[in-house]
């Protein structure tokens, strides 16, 4: 059996953005549906969910059928939690909060195996297809893709250092807790956090690698894609099931 391709991944390299949807829902039938809606990617997110890893996998196995790329956010760190997820997933990319070099090597460490990183060695997991791909640990690294997240003044003073860091593929710039930490808590359109999310775009695009964001709104979207983004989520499960149902419910009670 064959390494599975990161398509994600590839489409990056290839310069070709990815467009993605955030999923909070924490349920594998609701990953299903929208596994099939054709976004290149989707963000189970473990932080701001109820998602733990039994929960990931049932997600993961549901989006597996489809081609979408499943991309992992583990709640670590900033809460005190351990790398636990980031070790044990299968998934195609982590994207775990970061602030200095260090942490983007620590990160990248949990994908790699020893001695360049501190993966548990295991051969019959999901990951190895239960020991089925050839070579799996020799080629993993082929496939891994590893997102870091900036979203604190001291990330992007350290942003240049965090982005060129052997392993890291791509840069999230996460606004809403950016424009928090900037002093605009809630506002995200704000000219100053708007205007440190245009510098940072640039900046990782001068390292080399592959800036991302989430964007709901489509007319910010576009924009970042213009300036250079390369993975956007253009919104998220849960928000278009508030806002569709709204809008349904108002049709009728209106």
């Amino acid at each position: 059996m064959e390494l599975p391709v990161n398509q994600f991944k590839r489409g990056m390299k290839a310069g070709k953005p990815q467009i993605g949807l955030w999923s909070s829902l924490s349920s594998h039938y609701s990953v299903e549906v929208i596994a099939g809606s054709g976004f290149d990617w989707l963000l189970l997110d473990t932080e701001h969910s109820p998602n733990d890893l039994e929960n990931v996998v049932t997600q993961l196995q549901a989006a597996a059928a489809y081609p979408t790329t499943s991309i992992v956010r583990p709640g670590v760190e900033r809460h005190g939690a351990d790398q636990t997820l980031s070790r044990r997933r299968r998934a195609d990319a982590a994207d775990p909060l970061c602030a200095d070099a260090a942490g983007s090597r620590r990160r990248v460490a949990y994908t790699r195996y020893p001695l360049r990183g501190v993966r548990g060695v295991a051969g019959t997991t999901r990951a190895t297809r239960f020991g089925r791909v050839k070579d799996y640990f020799k080629r993993a690294e082929e496939e891994i893709c590893v997102l870091v997240q900036v979203e604190t003044q001291l990330g992007l003073d350290n942003l240049d250092a965090i982005a060129n860091t052997d392993g890291v593929d791509g840069v999230f710039i996460g606004p809403a807790d950016l424009s928090a930490g900037l002093g605009h808590l809630g506002n995200i359109p704000h000219p100053e956090v708007q205007k440190a999310i245009d510098d940072a775009v640039k900046r990782i695009r001068k390292a080399g690698k592959a800036p991302g964001i989430l964007a709901p709104v489509e007319a910010d979207a576009r924009r970042y894609l213009d300036q250079g983004c390369l993975f956007v989520a253009v919104g998220a499960d849960v928000g278009l099931l508030a806002r569709e149902s709204e809008k349904l419910c108002a049709k009728f009670k209106s």
